[in-house]
């Protein structure tokens, strides 16, 4: 046994009540959403006001259904799809794990979409103030992920002070690997929300409808894929295209949007006048 940090003993479970259960992962998903509400429901009237407070309310449904629909939808699809679709009832079973970011995006963008047309709000302006609460969640996400012990990081140099042994690795007690989750809760929770609270507060930002969500799209990604270099990849599929990862690949696209978006709004071409 090397001399390295033991993985503390969480327990994945919060409460037990009976036979329900309150998970960290749970719990993460519920205060994100929670705060993030909060805050889009002060955002949304900052100049120029892009909706009310009352809609951001009524939005609130819509990005729970967004979000977690399409983040299971999106890890049966990306990461497992031959599994789920030869045991379909496996795909109701997410205490079970299985969640994707990039899914959960692609879910909140229908809803966004959706949401805007039938209250006639404008769509980037709208997605730009969500785009500023959305790490929060991406922070509570990860810390949840290590909680539970999963998503370990690759090895790491038994002099690193803050290896870790994972229990839930193949290798457990004899590779000491990197606490990965809790990197990426520093990149895509604590630095990503700083950089776009700070842009957030620039009344031109806001003006330029759809530079926040490129500015989102793109720091997002680049925090992904640098997360993805000290992270474990998935056993069943392992490195992929020139060695990078299914998140590092998904993060792609999302870099090229990113930087197209916040060329578009920076043109002044996404500006719309204020709400009434």
């Amino acid at each position: 046994m090397i001399s390295v940090i033991p993985f503390p003993n969480f327990d994945p479970v919060l409460v037990r009540l009976g036979p329900f259960s309150i998970r960290w992962y749970a719990l993460a998903y519920i205060v994100g959403l929670v705060i993030g509400w909060q805050l889009v429901r002060r955002l949304v009237r900052r100049p120029p006001a892009v909706a009310t407070a009352l809609q951001v309310d009524d939005f609130l449904t819509w990005a729970t259904l967004g979000v977690v629909l399409g983040g299971r939808l999106g890890y049966i699809l990306f990461y497992q799809p031959s599994l789920y679709f030869s045991h379909p009832l496996a795909m109701l079973q997410v205490w079970n794990g299985g969640m994707s970011f990039h899914g959960g995006m692609l879910g909140v963008t229908i809803a966004i979409i959706l949401f805007c047309r039938r209250n006639k709000i404008p769509l980037l302006g709208f997605a730009d103030r969500i785009a500023i609460v959305t790490p929060i969640g991406l922070g509570l996400g990860r810390c949840a992920n290590f909680i539970n012990g999963e998503l370990w990081g690759r090895p790491a140099p038994a002099s690193l002070p803050w290896a870790m042994t994972f229990p839930r690795a193949p290798d457990f007690g004899t590779i000491p690997r990197h606490p990965s989750q809790l990197y990426e809760a520093m990149l895509e929770g604590v630095v990503l929300f700083l950089v776009m609270w700070m842009a957030g507060r620039s009344a031109r930002n806001r003006e330029r409808f759809g530079f926040l969500t490129g500015l989102f799209l793109t720091g997002y990604g680049i925090a992904r894929s640098i997360g993805e270099f000290f992270r474990e990849p998935d056993a069943f599929l392992g490195f992929l295209w020139a060695g990078a990862t299914m998140g590092q690949l998904l993060s792609v696209p999302m870099v090229i949007a990113g930087l197209a978006l916040m060329a578009y709004a920076s043109r002044g071409a996404a500006a719309r006048p204020a709400a009434g």
